[in-house]
């Protein structure tokens, strides 16, 4: 049976003189009363942040003072964490990546996790090195801002070589710790003109994995781009020679994992232009290019990644920055791709609810601060965070219970639509004016089945009222079907089609009560308040 484990968002990037540190931005830095919101789930098991970059921030001198009390609360809470060392960081100010002793230093603050910690028995020391080498060696968003391929390949092999020595400090002290290795490992396709272009970014998709499975000697195909780039023969002997291959390999996948890039550059109005050097063309999600569906999601990935090092998988994270239901949609349907995958074979231990308390900023690699807010398994702009309906499926999951919604009737954006079923449960909408048009509109693009009440239903039930009352800021309320009430109270002038995202989002969730909405803006950017009222009735249908 595949475990569900928990994630949370803990990226601690540099950008020019700017710190990106997501564990403080989402709050969670704050509230050690969120590992009691994990553990309601049911969640056992959580990768966690054990930060080398807020430790020792300055060289010598370790704090360890907030580990402590989050470490020992999830002890208690019978929740093993596995530890995350570096997420996308480049190491304390004092250091970098590509610095001569980084990964000695790395294997230094490694060991000393272990001896504080000698229960923990699965690490993480690097997250996501090729990607990470990317985007900081090639794309040129992360420090050091490297702008070409060369960058990359030191980036990549440095943090190999720090994975390896970390791992080596850590088993001197638990000799039985185990090394869960992440990679977004998604795969490129392309058009005919382009696939040679592909075909080489494919093979390059695997370097950090058989980097420490030791496969990387003279007889590789990139053997001597790593000597052309720079990167010393003795440092690819040396992960060759003791190779330290993953225990667990964690398969991190989104919506934007698989890439297709197309020469039609015409085609995409607005659409960043890239290239290689030789020709321009764009590089879109492949969910939005010309790929049969079968060869996208995460079930070929995971036989990608099975068949060809055979080490037990898990998917490191699982997450959809997106309205409510396609979230739900997204992260169940990974759910059975893993469970379909170990079915026919492979071996996959667990999926992993990522991004818990959501993360900000990530539609621009937080290049930007924008404080664009994508939401997790917790609304983390309630005080305190606030369950969704995420959070219910999980708890059933975890519980070996299956989970059902009535959004469920119907596929994500990403995949071919449904027939509508004479028996799908549907929305039934009433009220007057532009705001009930634009519900039908939001419920239209969503793929929420939903009519108007004076439609005839036949024999699909309504899981779901809904009501728009009359003015240019009218209450929107939702009656569920099994009575219980939801008031969401707009104020002021407010754009519409936001409004009534915001809205539906909230009724996907299954809120209970009286709210306001504060503001609302594209993208699921809303914050709403909780009236008074709700106190003696709650806020939630569980």
């Amino acid at each position: 049976m595949v475990d569900v484990w928990g994630g949370i968002e803990c990226s601690f990037v540099r950008i020019g003189d700017t710190v990106r540190d997501q564990v403080a931005e989402t709050g969670h830095a704050d509230r050690v009363d969120d590992l009691d919101r994990i553990a309601a789930l049911g969640i056992r098991t959580l990768r966690y942040p054990a930060l080398w970059e807020k430790v020792e921030a300055i060289s010598g001198q370790h704090h360890w003072h907030w580990l402590d009390e989050r470490l020992g609360r999830l002890r208690t809470l019978g929740i093993l964490p596995l530890v995350g060392l570096l997420h996308h960081g480049s190491g304390p100010s004092w250091t970098h990546i590509l610095a001569p002793d980084f990964t000695d230093c790395l294997a230094d603050f490694a060991g000393r996790l272990a001896l504080r910690y000698p229960w923990l028995t699965v690490f993480t020391p690097v997250n996501e090195p090729l990607a990470t080498a990317r985007l900081s060696g090639i794309y040129g968003l992360w420090q050091p801002h490297g702008t070409d391929e060369a960058t990359c390949f030191r980036l990549l092999v440095a943090q190999c070589r720090a994975i390896a020595k970390a791992m080596v400090a850590v088993r001197r002290v638990t000799p039985q710790a185990r090394l869960l290795q992440t990679e977004d490992v998604g795969k490129i396709f392309a058009t005919p003109s382009l696939q040679y272009q592909a075909d080489y970014e494919n093979e390059r998709r695997w370097l950090s994995l058989d980097l420490l499975c030791g496969r990387i000697d003279e007889t590789h195909a990139f053997y001597d781009r790593f000597l052309a780039a720079g990167v010393e023969p003795n440092d690819l002997a040396e992960l060759s020679a003791v190779p330290c291959a993953p225990d667990l390999v964690g398969l991190d996948y989104y919506l934007t994992s698989d890439r297709y890039l197309d020469h039609r550059v015409e085609r995409y109005a607005g659409e960043p232009v890239g290239g290689n050097g030789v020709e321009p063309y764009v590089d879109i999600a492949a969910f939005r290019g010309d790929v049969p569906a079968d060869e996208l999601g995460l079930r070929p990935r995971l036989n990608e990644v099975w068949n060809r090092y055979r080490i037990p998988l898990v998917v490191g994270e699982l997450h959809n920055g997106c309205t409510r239901e396609e979230q739900l949609r997204w992260f169940l349907e990974g759910w059975r791709a893993a469970e379909e995958c170990n079915r026919a074979g492979a071996d996959i231990r667990a999926v992993t609810a990522w991004s818990l308390f959501g993360a900000f900023d990530w539609n621009s690699m937080m290049s930007r601060s924008d404080g664009y807010y994508e939401c997790g398994v917790f609304d983390a702009r309630a005080e305190p965070p606030r369950r969704t309906v995420i959070a219910n499926a999980i708890a059933a999951l975890a519980r070996g219970q299956p989970y059902d919604h009535p959004v469920l009737a119907q596929t994500g954006w990403w995949r071919t639509p449904l027939g509508t079923g004479a028996a799908a449960p549907t929305i039934q909408i009433r009220g007057f004016g532009r705001w009930l048009s634009t519900l039908s509109e939001c419920c239209n693009r969503r793929r929420l089945a939903a009519q108007a009440a004076h439609e005839r239903v036949g024999e699909r039930a309504a899981w779901v009222e809904i009501s728009v009352g009359a003015g240019s800021a009218p209450l929107l309320h939702a009656r569920y079907s099994d009575g219980a009430t939801f008031g969401f109270h707009t104020y002021g002038e407010v754009d519409r089609m936001a409004a009534c995202n915001a809205f539906l989002d909230l009724v996907v969730d299954g809120l209970v009560g009286q709210f306001r909405l504060v503001e609302a803006f594209a993208n699921n950017q809303y914050r709403i308040i909780e009236l008074a009222e709700n106190a003696a009735v709650g806020s939630r249908r569980e």
